[in-house]
């Protein structure tokens, strides 16, 4: 018998089975597999690139444990660092360091978003839970062109970010010299991911108000995330004969966001006036407080030496680092939302008040449950990697103080990046449980979030009988 004649340009029946295997495999994915999965192959690349890519490092090359290190403090837009990245890698190093950064903020801020605007606002498998009501104009947008919409949004900041800091650094670096460092400070603050080409991250600038402001507006920038940023845009170009809305989100961000912020700002200042600021101005010190406040949701950059903070100063940066951002931004935590739903819970709950009210809206139970068992399960992860690093270290005779654990702890699993001093420290041991806090914390809380919403929208009808306990 004759074989059929192969058609020019046509897959051989083998590659074919093969696309289709992939495809049944791809099918039979849950969402949160492939969300997960698509953070994990991210970091597994950066590892394997740290390790086999030439020519970017000044010294001897990364060891495994190292570079898993740093690939997932990059791709998970954390910062903490075991190397200096000023002093060990070189160009072609931070410029792979800094595609991983932009690879995991952009990544994450498209899927969240993309999450956010699925079946009217409700979030699927794929990310977190983030607001009840979104804007309707938005969710015309089809989900490609929303990633580019997302896209086009995070360069569009960077740029005008890196601007802003060029101008500001050429006096003191000249125009070549200042190119570098300012396009990667912009896209590292707007990620949230406080990595920096410095040693000393931005402790150099802590007299330049203008920078300071510039990084944190970048920081705000990315922590509020898409979805708020272009119902602000919309607000603000509608005409004024028109009504202005805005979404129960987006208030309640904008709200938490501004008290966090100023809140935080004036702790600061009567914790440090005349300790950790005193050698500063008046203005200076003001701006650094601020400063203080808004860094550790989630980005990472200091101007001032945590270890020697006082403790007040240190206990109120892992309160604000346990906070964290905006539901689909770059930021990491435990989200401004879920906070102010426990706050307004509280209020309601003391007024005697059966539903969770703000801006003359009611909040769904189910939403205020998620909140109430995202702080639960990321409480109870802090809780356990704390008790981890603090025996991995009894273990080894690597004896820390609790604050400086915690504040560790705390800062891999919201991803922000601060630490004091401990991480250029930890054993092997102790490099991997924070390799693993700081994944958990990418991408399992949106995970949780959004199988809690599954959850409560697939009950049905059955329950067992109700029967009360004491409480208080």
């Amino acid at each position: 018998m004759f074989s059929r004649p192969r058609i020019p340009g046509a897959k051989p029946p083998r590659f074919q089975g093969f696309l289709r295997g992939i495809r049944r495999l791809w099918s039979s994915l849950k969402n949160t597999e492939v969300f997960v999965g698509s953070f994990a192959l991210l970091i597994v690349l950066g590892t394997i690139g740290l390790k086999v890519l030439p020519g970017i490092y000044k010294e001897a090359p990364l060891g495994w444990t190292d570079a898993a290190f740093t690939a997932t403090s990059a791709v998970c837009v954390t910062g903490l660092i075991v190397v200096d990245t000023a002093t060990y890698f070189t160009f072609q190093g931070q410029l792979f360091l800094l595609l991983l950064i932009q690879l995991g903020g952009i990544g994450m801020m498209s899927l969240a978003t993309l999450v956010i605007m699925a079946l009217g606002g409700r979030p699927s498998l794929r990310s977190e839970a983030a607001a009840t009501v979104i804007n309707p104009g938005l969710s015309e947008i089809t989900p490609r062109k929303l990633v580019l919409a997302v896209i086009r949004f995070t360069f569009a900041f960077e740029s005008i970010g890196a601007l802003l800091l060029y101008i500001l650094w050429v006096p003191k670096m000249g125009w070549r010299e200042a190119i570098w460092p300012a396009i990667f400070h912009s896209v590292s603050a707007f990620c949230n991911a406080g990595f920096s080409t410095y040693s000393d991250s931005l402790v150099q600038f802590s007299e330049s108000p203008a920078t300071l402001l510039v990084i944190s507006c970048l920081i705000i920038s990315g922590g509020l995330g898409f979805v708020v940023m272009e119902e602000l845009i919309r607000y603000f170009q509608k005409p004024k004969h028109k009504r202005r809305t805005l979404s129960l989100h987006t208030k309640l961000v904008l709200w938490s966001t501004m008290l966090l912020i100023f809140v935080g700002a004036s702790l600061f200042l009567l914790f440090e006036w005349n300790e950790g600021l005193n050698k500063l101005s008046v203005t200076d010190r003001i701006v650094n407080a601020l400063f203080l406040s808004i860094t550790p949701r989630t980005a990472g950059f200091n101007t001032v030496d945590y270890a020697s903070m006082t403790t007040s100063t240190n206990f109120l940066t892992i309160l604000l680092m346990t906070v964290g951002g905006a539901p689909g931004s770059t930021a990491g935590g435990f989200k401004v939302t879920s906070l102010a739903i426990l706050v307004l819970l509280a209020s309601s709950r003391l007024r005697a008040r059966q539903s969770v009210t703000f801006a003359e809206r009611s909040i769904p139970d189910e939403t205020v449950q998620r909140a109430v068992g995202l702080l639960v399960v990321g409480g109870g992860i802090i809780v356990f990697g704390i008790f981890l690093l603090a025996g991995i270290g009894d273990l080894f005779g690597q004896h820390e103080l609790f604050l400086v654990e915690a504040f560790e702890v705390v800062s891999a699993f919201n991803t922000v990046g601060l630490s004091m001093g401990a991480t250029s420290h930890l054993s092997v041991q102790a490099c991997w449980v924070v390799i693993f806090l700081m994944f958990i914390g990418r991408v399992g809380p949106l995970s949780l979030a959004a199988v809690l919403q599954v959850r409560f929208a697939q009950r049905g009808t059955f329950r067992y009988a109700h029967e009360d306990v004491i409480v208080g």
